[in-house]
């Protein structure tokens, strides 16, 4: 137990993690939180925010999540300031999941520290691996990717949509497919990528 006589998940692994009636009950006060975050207005921001304070493990300035929003745990989950998640976030959080600042994740993603056994019997048992996974400052998760245990990405870093991350991804660089990989680096050129809008000359030209 921790200090606050929460049951310890063991990390890197094998331990009972289904069938399990101390993490069933964590899990279900856990369930119990986010269906009641899920249940208000997208528009009760002070509401919301209560919520979160009270679910998260840490959450820092400007932290937001659009519901709705599953989780398993709560507590272990930290989040920088200006986290930005979209529609549709789920988070597994077992092992423990902690992001940056100015971290912006699109709709429809997942992250999951939990792994089953590869051998049938062990996952007939109710075993399970745990893994934390760490997100850097400034990334930017495009929708429907799915980041899996263990994982670290790096700063300044896109995952391109889709992505299924099974490995760390390097900071300053663009990442994506199944299995996410490295297609080039952030420059400076990235920069001018886009115009930069006008409103004196839109629509003028």
């Amino acid at each position: 137990m921790d200090v606050k006589g929460r049951p310890l998940i063991p990390i890197n692994c094998l331990f009972q993690g289904c069938y399990n009636p101390a993490y069933e009950a964590e899990i279900e006060k856990c369930k119990d939180k986010c269906w009641k975050y899920n249940m208000l207005s997208p528009n009760d921001r002070e509401g919301r925010q209560a919520i979160l304070r009270d679910l998260l493990g840490h959450m820092g300035e400007g932290a937001e999540f659009v519901p709705p929003f599953w989780c398993d745990y709560g507590y272990r989950i930290s989040v920088g300031n200006n986290f930005y998640a979209n529609h549709n976030t789920v988070m597994q959080d077992g092992a423990g999941i902690t992001f940056g600042d100015n971290v912006f994740i699109a709709p429809n993603c997942t992250f999951s520290t939990a792994e089953h056994p590869t051998d049938p019997e062990q996952r007939k048992k109710g075993l399970e691996i745990a893994k934390p996974i760490k997100i850097g400052n400034n990334v930017w998760i495009g929708s429907n990717a799915t980041v899996l245990a263990g994982v670290t990405i790096g700063d300044d870093t896109v995952i391109g949509a889709g992505s299924v991350v099974t490995r760390d991804v390097p900071s300053g660089v663009v990442a994506v497919g199944v299995p996410c990989r490295v297609v080039r680096e952030i420059t400076e050129a990235d920069k001018y990528r886009y115009p930069m809008f006008d409103p004196d000359t839109y629509g003028k030209q």
